[in-house]
């Protein structure tokens, strides 16, 4: 298999999340929604698929570590933003706060801690953070795209989102220990 695959994937998630924000944020038809839902699953897909094919084939490279975790950082960054700041959801902008900064500090804490040469490996709880954003999102988009949320739907969401922010700072934690 050729070596670039995985980072190929990578930079096509890159450049897919301006198209996804673009149909979010800019395009004001019901259809845009879901073209915006396809792009997100899409960009989702990369995610999955480079680093299974990085693990299986024992592909691993500087711009993979750099890029692979900024782009889903990214990915999910903007798909928050818009359910936080553009109807019909309009999460409370704490959730949005909350993760930026947590994804902020964590990706200051990797390169920190990779100059110092200590390595802190994703867990579980992080693998579960991710997990549960994007299946947040994708129902949200689904919803969404489907008609609009119904106001108890809205909450359900808010609720979900709000679970999500809890866990995501819960599993930043573990990027604080070697700090000790």
């Amino acid at each position: 298999m050729n070596r670039n695959v995985p980072n190929a994937l990578t930079l096509l998630r890159v450049l897919l999340i301006p198209v996804f924000a673009w149909y979010l944020f800019f395009c004001d038809r019901p259809v845009t929604i879901w073209l915006a839902l396809i792009v997100f699953c899409v960009a989702s897909f990369t995610d999955f698929l480079d680093g299974y094919l990085a693990r299986k084939h024992n592909i691993i490279s500087n711009f993979g570590k750099i890029m692979d975790p900024l782009a889903d950082k990214l990915l999910v960054l903007t798909a928050l933003a818009g359910l936080t700041f553009i109807d019909p959801y309009r999460l409370s902008q704490w959730i949005f706060w909350i993760i930026l900064g947590r994804e902020l500090l964590i990706t200051v804490l990797r390169e920190i801690y990779q100059r110092k040469g200590i390595i802190v490996a994703a867990d579980k709880l992080g693998k579960i953070k991710t997990v549960m954003q994007m299946l947040g999102i994708i129902t949200a988009l689904i919803v969404w795209a489907a008609g609009g949320p119904s106001e108890s739907f809205r909450l359900i969401i808010a609720i979900w989102f709000w679970l999500v922010t809890l866990i995501t700072v819960i599993s930043g934690i573990n990027y604080l220990k070697p700090i000790k």
